[in-house]
This record gives C-alpha cells, structure tokens and sequence, in this order.
C-alpha cells in the first residue's frame, strides 16, 4: 500500500500525507450489506452533551462486517477491496458458493479473485479462518476471538497482529500487538495474516478541516484552560500544567488503570511493554 505526498500548493496540501487508495477496487458498496447510522453529536437521549469534540462530519454508511466467520467449509471468492469509513483497515467483500454475500477485514495481501474458507480443515494461507487448535507456530494472526463463537476482538485495526506462539494444554498462548502475552483457548478462531492498509499510522491529514469531515471537532488543550475548568488549567503565561491527568483529577500518564481484580488477569502471561 502507498502513501501519496502533495506538492505545497496550499496550506493545506503542504503537511498533508494521505493513502493513495491503489489497493483498492471498487468505490461502491453492496447494498445489502449497508446499515444507517445516526450522528449523536455527542448528545444524549435529552440532548445535554455528553461528550465532547464529537460533531459534523460526512453522513456515513454502516458495513455490516462478519466478526465470526461461521460458515465452514464452504468457499468463497474474493469480489472486492473496498474502502471502509468506519475503520481503518480496508473490507474484502465475499462470494461464498452458496449465493451470500459476506464482509470481511481484509488482510494485507489478500487479491480479488482469492478463494477463502473458514472451519476445521481449512489451510493456514492468508484470509482463512481458522480454530487455534489447527493453526502452526509462528503464524502471524489477527481477527482473534477471546471466548469460542463470540467473533473476533483483537487485533482488528489497520497494520496490526499477534503472534501464535505455542501451546499449553487446552490453551494457546499468543503475543499481541501491545506486546502482552496471554492464553486463549484453543477453541477460538483466529484469521491468517496481517490487516491490511499498513502505513496508515504514516499518515496525516494536513488540515483541520479534514478531521472535521470525520466527525471531530477541535479538542481544547487542558493547560489552555481556567483553574475551574481543569486541573491542569490556569497559570501567567505558560507557567501552569503540572502532572498530565484527566478532567476528572486522575493521572493521565504512567499510572496502571487495569483492576487488580480482573477475571481474565490469570490468562494474562506477560503484561505489556510500557
């Protein structure tokens, strides 16, 4: 996948780093598979914000994306790349031999034309999905279930993936992309390969007004504040902050928030690089 680089023939062009979008084929979607979506603004049901910087944007389509992969043993044929505005990784639209038609994160590498298959006996070649029971060590994997049949949960955005590492009775034990080794049991699904759109922490907007068209709206520094508005506000000058944390008072930077009492602590191996 390629980055595209504008010439500075404006301000906005000038920093602007963007996908050059040649990996992808089509630039319409299959009807079926589409969804509304309602913008909140960040309002709630009484329309008092709730949360801020969430406003505008482009009026998008929801793509219906199959997490769990359930249809087994029957093949399907790769249709299209497509471009997602809801995620970062790009969907590969799906012919299975029976007529349906399934969405799918796309891996990287994954061409039209490219038969997949999910279930028991399916080979460990890029798009297919398989039991971690089946899958050989060393595989790069991403779209993992954490408990069997619930579709997958990690490793999902654009570039990312974990390793398959070994196996240890009933689970497997794999490296995530945060560095964390856990276990997982050996039930679960997994799909081959890498997600595609891979330079996309590459890229970047140039612009305001380009963020503004994803439905964010600018976002207030906390040292730019009063001292009743957040902690970090107030000060002569630029002599204020103090600790990094949060609106709230809690510290932002450096400090654990994972409970000490969370059930899935003892799948937990290894914990994360800091």
């Amino acid at each position: 996948m390629a980055l595209k680089k504008y010439k500075p023939t404006t301000p906005g062009q000038r920093f602007k780093i963007i996908s050059a979008f040649d990996d992808i084929t089509t630039g319409t979607p299959e009807k079926s598979l589409l969804e509304p979506i309602k913008g909140s603004g960040g309002r709630n049901n009484q329309g008092r914000r709730t949360m801020r910087y969430i406003g505008g944007g482009h009026k998008q389509r929801y793509r219906v994306i199959d997490w769990k992969r359930d249809k087994e043993g029957i093949v399907a044929t790769v249709k299209s790349i497509e471009y997602d505005p809801n995620r970062t990784a790009r969907i590969a639209l799906l012919n299975y031999v029976d007529g349906e038609k399934r969405y799918i994160i796309a891996p990287h590498g994954l061409k039209v034309g490219q038969q997949v298959q999910s279930g028991k006996g399916a080979s460990p070649e890029i798009g297919n999905t398989l039991y971690l029971s089946e899958v050989p060590f060393g595989t790069i994997i991403h779209n993992i279930e954490l408990r069997p049949g619930e579709g997958a949960k990690m490793a999902r955005s654009a570039g990312s993936y974990a390793q398959f590492l070994s196996r240890d009775g009933k689970y497997a034990i794999i490296k995530l992309p945060s560095g964390e080794t856990r276990m997982i049991l050996q039930s679960c699904k997994v799909t081959i390969g890498m997600v595609s759109n891979t330079d996309h922490s590459l890229e970047s907007h140039g612009k305001a007004g380009r963020k503004r068209w994803l439905g964010r709206r600018p976002r207030t520094r906390g040292v730019a504040m009063n001292p009743v508005d957040h902690p970090m506000g107030g000060g002569e000058g630029k002599a204020s902050g103090g600790h990094p944390r949060s609106r709230k008072g809690k510290y932002a930077k450096g400090q654990k928030t994972r409970s000490r009492t969370k059930a899935s602590n003892k799948y937990i191996i290894e914990r994360r690089k800091k």
